[in-house]
């Protein structure tokens, strides 16, 4: 039986051909979705598919070793809504796609098929908004880090819904705003990659002395010279001085750490142009960010970052953008925590040319490096361009309620 309607609600924000129609109205997901189970392969025999995290989709899992022969898969179709049960709070949610049509998944990634009523891209918008997944994820039963949300929990969750062609015109919209958002993103990756190929041509490999790719002026410059890091730059990490956050003044000045800027405080300790380098942490391996990274003008370090000072800018900059384009796995110790420890920084070997050859080196890798922060810019005012407008579309919960 279904959940009789409830107070309408009404958006900040309507296309105008729905400003003058009826409120939203709430409704169970129970009332539009159905649980899918077809039974398919044994897991040693079935073509799996899997939910990446945050709103990513749907894809092909591809995995190393056979699954089991006692786990039970189920066929999954197209068009078919599917999320995790174990990382609801992490928004795993997607709408099968044409290619991964009679693909199969267990029960912890439970199918549905959508009745009439309800627009699937409309209803993956509306589920990957915090004020759904997080608001509601948080009843469902477990610890935080095992929690769970079951079918029948997920479809006894209320869903605010205007009509049929409203849910089309709010999916149309966001959709192309989506499409947007992935071409600017493929641009900002291109342009990553290509720099990643310009950084591996422009230095020697290890063991030669020569760029395959110099500039016209220097293609008869002869050899480079190798120094390691220490003979280049002076380590200021005696200064460094951390402070527990719960102990420092709030203020003006950054305050950094292995990979940035971590807070904002009052005072500094460093009042110049220096390079950083972290010292410890994941991102030596994964190199999500930068492990070298400039900070100039008053500042403050702690001692998760290396500091050291360059009697060049030229050369400071030519240090940086080497050592964000090799691996660092030689000189880092520890597994669960990485670490790039003094004697190991010390020894890197630090291949290097004329100070002209190094300044139009850095030079064009710094417009690349200009040209990726303004595309990166541009992709962010995208994705908060629709956060807002979602914010704006989608009732708030709550509003309108009496």
């Amino acid at each position: 039986m279904k959940q009789e309607a409830t107070t309408a609600l009404v958006p900040k924000l309507r296309f105008p051909e729905f400003r003058g129609a009826q409120g939203w109205t709430t409704r169970r997901l129970g009332d539009f979705l159905s649980e899918s189970r077809l039974p398919g392969n044994k897991g040693n025999a079935a073509r799996k598919i899997t939910v990446k995290l945050w709103g990513k989709g749907v894809f092909e899992k591809n995995e190393a070793i056979q699954g089991s022969v006692n786990t039970q898969y189920y066929r999954r179709k197209a068009g078919q809504f599917i999320y995790s049960k174990l990382d609801f709070l992490n928004q795993a949610f997607g709408i099968i796609p044409d290619n991964l049509d009679q693909y199969e998944s267990a029960v912890d990634l439970p199918c549905f098929d959508i009745s009439y009523g309800l627009n699937p891209s409309f209803l993956l918008e509306y589920v990957k908004r915090k004020e759904f997944y997080a608001r509601l994820g948080e009843t469902a039963d477990g610890s935080r880090k095992a929690r769970r949300i079951h079918p029948d929990v997920f479809l006894s969750f209320p869903v605010s819904l205007p009509s049929t062609s409203e849910q089309q015109k709010i999916a149309d919209c966001l959709s192309a705003l989506d499409e947007l958002i992935a071409t600017q993103s493929q641009k900002v990756d291109a342009l990553k990659t290509n720099k990643n190929g310009l950084m591996q041509r422009l230095f020697p490999r290890e063991g030669e002395t020569q760029p395959r790719l110099r500039f016209p002026e220097f293609q008869d410059a002869g050899e480079w010279a190798v120094t390691p890091l220490c003979k280049m730059a002076e380590n200021l990490d005696s200064q460094r001085v951390p402070i527990a956050s719960g102990k420092r003044t709030a203020g003006g000045i950054p305050y950094h750490g292995a990979s940035g800027i971590v807070d904002y405080v009052e005072g500094y300790i460093f009042d110049e142009d220096l390079l950083c380098v972290s010292e410890d942490g994941a991102n030596l391996v994964a190199r999500t960010y930068p492990i070298a990274f400039p900070i100039s003008g008053k500042t403050w370090v702690n001692n998760h970052a290396h500091v050291l000072r360059f009697e060049s800018p030229c050369t400071q900059k030519f240090v940086e953008v080497y050592l964000n384009s090799i691996k660092l796995d030689d000189f880092i110790t520890g597994m669960a925590q990485p670490k790039l420890n003094k004697a190991m920084l010390d020894r890197i070997p630090i291949p290097y040319t004329s100070i002209k050859e190094q300044h139009r080196i850095a030079s064009c890798l710094s417009s690349l490096d200009a040209l990726i922060t303004a595309e990166t810019q541009k992709l962010e005012a995208l994705k908060t361009h629709k956060k807002g407008l979602m914010q704006q579309l989608f009732p708030a919960p709550g509003e309108n309620e009496p």
